[in-house]
């Protein structure tokens, strides 16, 4: 009898303790923008930025503005594989067959632990609101890989965000130029898919809901995130939302009531629009008296799109019109999204949370998108499992006291056709040129860049030869944040130092201490050499 009496006094003892932990705990939101360039936000462009950006603005006034802050690919998917595993997208196995576009399968398996499972795991109603571009598996007619014309609408999907965690999901399964054009909430296509639509862009015509519109999409983001925010919820449990916008990518798609409000064109509108999806959010939070144990986050997947514009066409050099016009989305920066220079992996970041985080203050401290994970396990207490997120470092104190020395010192970074590591001051990128095709804006173009680099070494080198200059780049940030001189051949020593941390995140399968793991397939630290740098 004692002992049940035991049982039940501790199980009550564990109860209340939840309990306390749980309204101890804040409520996160996590804003995502898609090819957000550091300089389209006021904060962090100045003077270089045309156009209005109050909300972010208005977090780092509130908060903190880190000013080195990076995705691990400058580009989409491989971003986000980062963002919602603690993992290098580079370590994942090859995916399954895909359909084209948002057809494409699930880049890892369910079993995978995500920043969803965590913040699940900690007790937190989860949602996640917006662009998904991690695959799912969709109904098809035949029984065959899904792709625009054997996609069943009228039944579920048979993966999607809610098997990652998330107990409330409204998507769209990829990018707003990227067709099915159709949300879907908890699994379940809304409106009827019968339509073949296209946007301004690329002209993608593909399948699409009948009343699915590219100028609603951000409001229809924003009005699910703000019933999420105000939905009734047990007093004691927290919330996570994961608002993942789908702006200002293209294509360039300001609604009729934010265009011409920016004085900048349908580009600056769009990103003005952008904004005020923050805004939104900020405002819903106030509304229901969430502000002050609400911890926000708003940043961007990586940096702008050197075709992106006010010519609602996808246009090569874009970014050169707006220039003109003194706005500057790199922010300064060399490079654009594709690309490894840092105006294509720099990002604004911004975050308050009311009596943790200091009001106005300004990190220039080392971080990672990919370091998520480990940041909200400290926050909420909830355990990573042993072999999870082997890339993650929490940065939870530079939140508390941004003046201090972060835990990061290290990061690998990769662009379309290059890795490139960080350390400190320092930055490897281990190719010449670009490291991308370099079709819409990213110059040298990888293949020219190599061809000169080939020259100027004078013979057909030996895959060794290509870790030294002429074929590498290394640039010190802090006397040379523009990129512009490739002190590879002064420096070696310096070269192979960042080359020795490439290679020991690569084989150790991790970046942070601990055990040894296995990359599931099997990772060369160059990445694409074309084929005529070996021929004689």
């Amino acid at each position: 009898m004692r002992s049940i009496l035991q049982l039940i006094i501790v199980g009550c003892v564990l109860l209340i303790t939840s309990i306390l932990n749980a309204a101890e705990k804040p409520n996160v939101v996590f804003i995502l923008a898609d090819d957000l360039g550091i300089g389209d936000v006021n904060c962090f462009g100045g003077e270089k930025c045309q156009i209005p950006t109050p909300n972010f603005d208005r977090i780092a006034n509130e908060g903190v503005k880190f000013t080195d802050a990076h995705p691990d690919v400058s580009h989409c998917i491989p971003t986000r594989m980062a963002l919602m595993t603690g993992r290098h997208p580079w370590r994942f196995a090859a995916p399954k067959e895909s359909g084209p576009w948002a057809f494409l399968t699930p880049r890892f398996s369910t079993e995978t632990f995500t920043w969803g499972n965590l913040m699940h795991n900690a007790g937190y109603r989860t949602g996640y609101v917006g662009k998904w571009h991690l695959g799912t598996v969709m109904p098809t007619t035949d029984g065959k890989t899904q792709g625009p014309t054997n996609v069943d609408y009228t039944k579920s999907l048979i993966i999607s965000p809610n098997d990652y965690g998330f107990d409330e999901t409204f998507i769209l399964p990829g990018s707003l130029d990227m067709f099915p054009y159709v949300f879907a909430r908890n699994g379940v296509f809304q409106g009827n898919v019968t339509a073949q639509k296209g946007w301004s862009a690329f002209n993608r015509v593909g399948p699409a809901a009948e009343d699915f519109e590219d100028t609603k999409v951000l409001d229809t983001f924003s009005t699910e995130a703000e019933k999420f925010i105000a939905a009734p919820r047990s007093k004691d449990q927290p919330f996570f939302l994961f608002l993942a916008l789908t702006s200002p990518h293209t294509p360039v798609s300001p609604s009729e009531a934010f265009e011409g409000k920016s004085g900048l064109g349908i580009y600056g509108d769009f990103v003005h629009e952008t904004d005020d999806c923050v805004g939104r959010v900020l405002d819903a939070l106030d509304d229901a008296g969430l502000s002050e144990n609400t911890l926000v986050i708003a940043t961007s997947d990586h940096g702008a799109a050197a075709y992106a514009g006010n010519i609602r066409k996808a246009t090569p050099f874009q970014y050169r019109e707006l220039e003109q016009l003194g706005h500057y989305s790199g922010g300064g920066y060399r490079g654009f999204k594709f690309s490894i220079y840092e105006g294509g992996l720099r990002i604004p970041f911004v975050a308050k949370w009311p009596g943790v985080i200091p009001a106005g203050k300004e990190c220039d401290e080392l971080i990672g998108l990919v370091d998520l994970m480990a940041t909200f396990s400290e926050i909420t207490g909830s355990e990573i499992p042993a072999e999870s997120a082997p890339d993650s470092i929490s940065f939870l104190p530079l939140l508390e006291d941004p003046d201090i020395k972060g835990h990061r010192d290290e990061l690998v970074l990769q662009s379309t056709h290059a890795f490139a590591v960080r350390q400190g001051k320092w930055k490897l990128a281990v190719c010449p040129g670009s490291g991308s095709a370099g079709r819409y804006g990213n110059l040298p173009k990888t293949e020219d860049a190599w061809k000169d680099a080939v020259t100027a070494f004078g013979r057909t080198p030996q895959k060794s030869d290509l870790f030294q200059a002429p074929f590498v780049q290394l640039f010190n940030l802090e006397n040379d944040p523009g990129e512009t001189q490739n002190l590879a051949a002064e420096k070696p020593e310096k070269v192979e130092k960042l080359l020795g941390v490439l290679n020991k995140t690569i084989k150790r399968g991790r970046a942070t201490p601990g055990p040894a793991l296995e990359n599931d397939r099997p990772v060369d630290p160059l990445v694409r050499v074309p084929g005529f740098v070996f021929r004689k």
